[in-house]
């Protein structure tokens, strides 16, 4: 059997890679405890939150804690570490080699370049304003303000840490844009325009992800999960409120 210490790295940092990366805690407890069961831990313990990891290679042995102090969202890099989980199961890689190669997956930088995020929230945008019973003259006008403020909210998040400040301020500029279009004769519903241009920013990952560890059992990370995706809403509410009050 591999050495239980370098098994314990292996697992908290597959683990650690899939929280950050926006995975359910019942997920990533699931994969942490099949990969020490493929490496001859049978009673490895996992207790995963939103915010930490704790896990032990058994019942009395000491355990590793690490603390998750920012989460975002990358399906690849998840689906990454479960095919390495895959195939640690099916006997095809060593720990050394698991390692090395979760290493890499944690140092790879997977997301899409800022621009193509932008020019994809415009397309939502634009396309959810058509689904939501908006008529084509208003396509344009929600494709603008949705990427206008989808890189509002990037920039703000790059010199703010708080993404609830970023959503406001998103949500602050689709409104404000929604307003100008309209009364500069571009738009026909603000609406319809607003509700389009805020689709990028909704929190569709952490409602499904509460629902899905609350539906698992695990409602400590449901409660905070589902917590923080009514705080974004809140947030993402308010930056429309404001500009429809006074304007």
């Amino acid at each position: 059997m591999e050495n239980k210490l370098f098994i314990a790295r292996v697992c908290t940092l597959a683990g650690k890679i899939m929280l950050k990366s926006g995975a359910e805690t019942y997920r990533v407890e699931d994969t942490m405890n099949r990969i020490a069961s493929a490496f001859g831990l049978k009673n490895a313990q996992s207790f995963v939150t939103p915010t930490g990891i704790n896990f032990s290679t058994g019942f009395a042995d000491p355990s590793n804690t690490i603390r998750i102090s920012d989460r975002s969202t990358d399906l690849h890099k998840i689906a990454e570490v479960n095919s390495i989980s895959r195939k640690i199961d099916e006997g095809d890689l060593d720990a050394i080699e698991a390692f090395r190669l979760l290493k890499e997956i944690e140092k790879a930088d997977l997301a899409f370049p800022g621009w193509i995020q932008v020019l994809a929230a415009a397309l939502v945008s634009g396309c959810f304003t058509i689904m939501f019973g908006g008529t084509w003259p208003d396509f344009l006008p929600a494709a603008v303000a949705g990427g206008i403020s989808y890189s509002v909210v990037l920039g703000t998040a790059y010199f703010i840490d708080i993404r609830l400040i970023a959503d406001f301020f998103g949500s602050f500029a689709i409104a404000l844009l929604a307003v100008l279009f309209i009364k500069s004769g571009l738009g026909v519903e603000m609406d319809k325009i607003i509700i389009g241009a805020v689709m990028p920013l909704v929190p569709g990952l952490l409602i499904t992800n509460a629902v899905r560890d609350l539906m698992a059992g695990h409602l400590l990370s449901g409660m905070s999960k589902g917590t923080e995706a009514l705080l974004t809403a809140f947030a993402i509410g308010s930056g429309v409120a404001i500009i429809l009050a006074f304007l």
